[in-house]
């Protein structure tokens, strides 16, 4: 608790700073299949060599070491070496069965590293257990033949997540980071994964959110725009809330401005080093990220600030340097009306855009025969057109209801819901 109280009570006073990239860093390293598998893989039964986070395993002095660089360049916090370290992130190398040492030692090894430097200079330091977005989106379907298909279920992703979680807390994490969110979805079972966790560790647990805005278009990859996405996961009341990859930090300030005006907690950012380049490269020095980064805080836009894809430790030094005189955000408040969250927004209140609002009950198979008789007949196309119907006839919300004892009403809301999911209209 102690750690945590002075991790809320830095956030109040200044801004807190963020390590940068740590894939770029150890691509620097050009580290070979062998040096991925190290003395324990030798034998594994495929390629490991892109699994980042078994060198947390295989390589730990090298991961230190990078921990070690963002510390010294400035960084509050570092992120664990974890980002695609859930069972359904690894199972492509088939690493499933060992996601939980993993997490356990990336948490111990940056947690060393920032005890070991506290105890040099008094300074204290935090680690973020990092919660990647996996390489399975819950909101999609992989297949444009099959809409209502999932490659993964809200549980599966639930399961893994507080798998991850279980290793990062007993590797030492002082925070949870869900970050880079493309598929809210999967954001929110990390979340219900992590109150499952605190409420069986019986522990406060403090998290961070980061999601990522992943074109011009601004929105999330699962189509939120960044407000919605804000509402979909401020009942988890996180220590903090932002944006980070996708885009460089004159791409993404526009939406860290978004969140400014609605979030009623600290945000963070940590955009890329600019946009790649034709060879994949990142090219803003860290001197113009840093100007970048100065203009959003003299703006009152953010209060915990690094970098993602691209940057280094020399980036986070010269961002450390240019926060040294700024002042942190003043959250927002705002008044307690009710805030859903669709793809836009949608605000329900008094002097807000919607007073009245218009509910469809249509797709409600106890109110509508016509309805009841498309869902048992199988009929989901023509019961999609009675959903889009209601919508285009203005109605903000749509009621939707399987309860019959002539149908499996699990599995009916679970489809008509994917469906839906994969209208944007």
């Amino acid at each position: 608790m102690e750690r945590i109280d002075c991790l809320r009570k830095t956030l109040a006073e200044r801004i807190v700073i963020l390590d940068g990239a740590m894939g770029t860093m150890i691509q620097r390293h050009t580290l070979s299949e062998a040096d991925f598998r190290g003395d324990e893989f030798v034998d594994h039964s495929v390629d490991l060599q892109g699994f980042n986070d078994v060198l947390c395993l295989t390589q730990p002095q090298i991961i230190s070491d990078i921990h070690r660089q963002y510390f010294l360049a400035g960084a509050d916090i570092v992120e664990t070496n974890t980002f695609n370290a859930t069972s359904i992130g690894a199972k492509e190398y088939q690493m499933e069965h060992r996601i939980y040492d993993i997490n356990v030692a990336a948490a111990s090894l940056a947690k060393e590293v920032a005890l070991e430097l506290e105890s040099d200079d008094g300074k204290m330091r935090w680690v973020a257990g990092a919660l990647g977005p996996t390489n399975q989106t819950a909101s999609m379907s992989p297949d444009v033949e099959r809409p209502g298909f999932r490659m993964v279920s809200f549980d599966a992703l639930v399961s893994s997540y507080a798998e991850a979680i279980h290793g990062l807390l007993d590797g030492g994490a002082d925070v949870i980071m869900v970050e880079t969110i493309f598929d809210t979805l999967n954001a929110k079972a990390a979340l219900f994964a992590l109150e499952n966790v605190r409420a069986e560790r019986k522990e406060e647990i403090p998290l961070m959110i980061s999601g990522t805005i992943t074109d011009a278009s601004g929105r999330t990859l699962s189509g939120q725009t960044a407000t919605a996405f804000w509402y979909s996961v401020r009942h988890a009341q996180p220590l903090s809330v932002g944006l980070n990859c996708a885009l460089g930090a004159h791409e993404l300030r526009q939406y860290i401005q978004e969140l400014a005006v609605v979030v009623d907690c600290p945000i963070s950012a940590y955009p890329n080093a600019g946009l790649p380049n034709e060879f994949g490269e990142y090219d803003d020095t860290p001197e113009l990220l840093a100007t970048h980064l100065q203009e959003w805080a003299t703006s009152g836009l953010i209060n915990v600030v690094g970098g993602c894809c691209g940057t280094t430790p020399n980036h986070i030094q010269a961002i450390a340097t240019a926060m040294s005189t700024v002042a942190p955000r003043n959250a927002a408040t705002q008044t307690p009306w009710m805030r859903l969250s669709g793809l836009e927004p949608l605000h329900i209140g008094s002097g807000t855009q919607t007073n009245f609002v218009n509910v469809g009950e249509r797709t409600n198979v106890t109110g509508s025969a016509r309805f009841r008789k498309m869902i048992q007949n199988g009929n989901l196309e023509r019961a999609l057109k009675v959903a889009r119907h209601q919508v285009d006839n203005g109605a903000q919300i749509i009621d939707v209801n399987m309860d019959d004892g002539m149908l499996d009403s699990e599995e009916m809301m679970v489809q008509f819901l994917n469906l839906i999911a994969s209208e944007p209209d």
